[in-house]
């Protein structure tokens, strides 16, 4: 079961074409991707309330409805069917559903439960994937997991050192500070500041004193429901300020990572890492997007084994440790949701 009165990242907005279609399956639903004359998202499951047959393997029309090139019916942008072939009169419940849609700052989010409750305020801020002052690329792995397994390997960067040792990782030292966690309502609020310590292989080049110049590293970040981490992170010489708005010699990181369902077993994994330095270089954008890559291949190849390891044995119970404490919180919180929305579908019904 999956959080339905959230906002999801469907696509980034290059994907969604002006001409055509975009296909993606969320939270078990297969959707279609358009656009209006007016350049507007436009989202609607992708299956013919008639026979259920795609509709992305039809055709636009008049620029704000679509075709099902099944047995020819026509749908408006809200998923009304317009016209019909050989039907006069088209009865209402002849539509397809559609879903709220908002383009914002290259991502295009979808809000899964009703339209009418779509609550545009609850749309994380990526404002800074459009900051001219700061640069990224952007990322997308396509998983065979759940996503929570995902989010289990985002909510514990313990595993930093062990797991990316030339990339992102560092010392071990790094992996026995505890973070602080904060719960909210619809989020966890994490901090980490490890001081004193090796800078990690990615970010070590970029800064103007010597490689081997030991550093203070913060990590924080918010992680939203359904699957939205925002990090603000980075390093500075180890004893410089750095928390009170003063980063001199920082290297600063902002990190924009969107976990989606795609079916129980897969998940959609939207990324973009962003900097304020040497900005004017679009290779050190490329070396630090690449670097990213690296680093999560390598957490998709571990959890992907860890999966392998959990199917075959489905009453296995993991030990927890003190460091799993985000993870549980943001599993009650997931969980919570879900019963509530449950709750209120049932006194609906």
């Amino acid at each position: 079961m999956y959080v339905k009165n959230c906002w999801y990242v469907a696509a980034w907005d290059k994907e969604v074409p002006a001409e055509g279609f975009l296909t993606r399956t969320v939270c078990d639903i297969p959707l279609v991707l358009w656009r209006d004359d007016n350049g507007e998202v436009v989202v609607m499951e992708d299956r013919c309330c008639h026979r259920g047959a795609p509709l992305s393997l039809g055709r636009k029309e008049g620029g704000n409805c679509v075709r099902c090139m099944y047995h020819g019916l026509v749908f408006d942008r809200s998923g009304q069917c317009v016209s019909a072939p050989a039907q006069k009169a088209i009865p209402p419940g002849l539509k397809v559903r559609s879903f709220a849609a908002v383009e914002s700052h290259r991502w295009v989010w979808i809000w899964m439960g009703a339209a009418e409750e779509a609550d545009a305020s609850l749309i994380p801020d990526t404002h800074l994937l459009d900051d001219p002052a700061w640069k990224s690329r952007d990322g997308y792995i396509h998983y065979d997991v759940n996503y929570l397994l995902i989010t289990d390997n985002l909510l514990d960067f313990s595993h930093l050192p062990f797991l990316h040792p030339t990339t992102l990782g560092g010392s071990t030292d790094y992996a026995a500070v505890l973070p602080t966690v904060e719960r909210r309502s619809r989020s966890l609020m994490l901090k980490k500041v490890v001081r004193d310590t090796e800078a990690p292989g990615y970010s070590r080049k970029f800064g103007d004193y010597p490689a081997d110049t030991k550093v203070d590293r913060w990590m924080f970040y918010e992680f939203l429901v359904p699957g939205v981490l925002l990090m603000d992170a980075g390093m500075v010489p180890a004893g410089m300020p750095f928390d009170d708005g003063r980063r001199e010699k920082a290297i600063e990181f902002r990190g924009f990572q969107a976990l989606t369902p795609e079916r129980e077993g897969s998940t959609h994994y939207f990324f973009a890492h962003a900097h304020n330095f040497l900005t004017d270089q679009p290779e050190v954008t490329d070396a630090i997007h690449q670097g990213v890559i690296t680093a999560f291949e390598e957490d998709r190849e571990m959890i992907m084994g860890q999966h392998r390891n959990l199917a075959l044995d489905p009453g296995f119970k993991m030990q927890p440790l003190t460091v799993d404490a985000a993870l549980g919180q943001f599993r009650w919180l997931i969980d919570s949701l879900i019963r509530k929305e449950t709750a209120k579908a049932r006194d609906a019904a």
